[in-house]
């Protein structure tokens, strides 16, 4: 493909990353053209509310009346697609884009774990770049560090911290005797955290990070099913302090892994130790760590999120097609990706932590360790807190390794108990 002198971009999506693109593009445009020998030009731009206020001056002749006309306007080489949602108007307008050969960059993971694949074999086709970067862990450029960095690579594991704000919170928590809620209060306050942080919550967010990541590192399809799937709501300040106690932090992890050539991703709170890497990450920094052959174990971190970070992973995409690098967006052609088949994590064993407030009274924990027995779990260390109220106690079990399925069971059959007051924690305690 012969390299443009010019190649015109239309941003569409101005909210605060949208923002912060088009100002970083217009102040260091002659530096771009001097990394990459192309002049940059902001030909067009869109966004919902045009009136709104925003800290950037855009002539009025840059306005698209419908933001779809990005996709099929014959000056229009580029469209950076910042609107957000896996379906509605992002999917139409990148679909139609690339069906109309223009090249894409993107921050939407919601949308390319759910269509990357069918987007990709399009892409192909029309030879044009699909871009996401910034979709995966913010200015942490691990998606192309699998893709170039580690093309050599067989990796066999993927994991880390992939959301910033659930990581802030849970860091805040541990750090400044905080609640959850009054921890999520503060982080919405500093902009960690979205007016409604949802997905960020209850790991959906996370979930279709982990789902490109594992995508991209085992050379397959993109896996939706079977994925175990657990946020950070119900963590409350007393497991926080109790995992101090017993040399542990509580993070929000997402792993995936090829066991017998079978993929395994799973999202969800663990303990981990002190002294582990992991562990010390803190507040809304992401940390990701690949497994593989020749390369050993390989870790890079970094801000996950926010209008710096995300830009920053845009602009290396933008600066990746405008020098002429036109890729395969899941590093090689469809044809070569296969299907994996994946399995949930029932077969998979762990140790864990388990917490019960319980009735203080005779027959309590014959009753817990009769449960847990009876479902081939055995008791590794046992604690015992009594309340302010003599009349209930808290029971902490550290368990030795056994099947999840195992696990999950024996705190269902805990909580049906009439001596449990409150439902049981159960955090899986991860060796990593």
């Amino acid at each position: 493909m012969k390299k443009k002198k010019n190649l015109n971009i239309a941003i569409i999506g101005l909210g605060n990353i949208g923002s912060s693109l088009y100002r970083h593009l217009i102040k260091n445009r002659e530096n771009i053209k001097k990394k990459t020998n192309v002049n940059l030009i902001i030909k067009y731009v869109s966004a919902k509310n045009k009136l709104k206020k925003r800290k950037i001056n855009i002539p009025k002749n840059k306005w698209l009346k419908n933001y779809l006309d990005a996709a099929k306007h014959s000056e229009v080489d580029l469209v950076v697609e910042l609107i957000g949602g896996s379906d509605g108007a992002a999917k139409k307008l990148v679909y139609n884009s690339i069906k109309n050969k223009k090249h894409v960059v993107t921050a939407n993971k919601a949308l390319i774990s759910k269509h990357g694949d069918e987007l990709s074999k399009l892409a192909e086709k029309n030879q044009v770049n699909l871009e996401f970067e910034a979709a995966v862990a913010g200015g942490v450029p691990i998606i192309r560090v699998i893709k170039e960095g580690l093309i050599s690579n067989t990796i066999s594991k993927i994991y880390g911290i992939l959301n910033g704000t659930s990581n802030y919170i849970l860091s805040k928590m541990l750090e400044k005797n905080m609640s959850f809620n009054d921890v999520l209060r503060e982080a919405k306050k500093l902009g960690y955290a979205e007016s409604n942080p949802s997905a960020d919550l209850n790991g959906d967010d996370v979930k279709s990070k982990i789902q490109i990541l594992s995508s991209l590192a085992f050379n397959s399809f993109i896996n939706r099913s079977k994925i175990n799937v657990e946020g950070i709501k119900n963590i409350d300040h007393t497991d926080i302090k109790n995992a101090k106690i017993l040399g542990y932090k509580i993070k929000h992890l997402a792993i995936a892994e090829l066991k017998n050539n079978k993929l395994i991703q799973r999202v969800h709170p663990c303990m981990v130790a002190n002294d582990s890497y992991i562990s010390n990450i803190n507040g809304v920094l992401n940390a990701i760590i690949i497994e593989g052959k020749p390369i050993g174990k390989f870790t890079i971190q970094g801000e996950g999120a926010g209008p710096g970070p995300t830009t920053s992973a845009l602009v290396s995409d933008i600066c990746s097609v405008l020098r002429g690098n036109i890729k395969y967006p899941f590093s090689t052609p469809n044809k070569n990706r296969k299907k994996i088949t994946s399995v949930d994590i029932s077969g998979e064993t762990f140790s864990s932590y388990i917490r019960l407030d319980v009735l203080d009274k005779t027959g309590v924990l014959s009753s817990i360790t009769k449960t847990l027995s009876k479902n081939k779990i055995s008791v590794k260390r046992l604690i015992q807190n009594p309340f302010k109220s003599k009349k209930f106690a808290s029971i902490i079990i550290i368990s030795h390794k056994a099947k999840n399925s195992n696990l999950v069971k024996s705190i269902n059959e805990l909580s049906k108990k009439n001596f449990v007051i409150n439902k049981p924690k159960f955090f899986r305690i991860e060796e990593i």
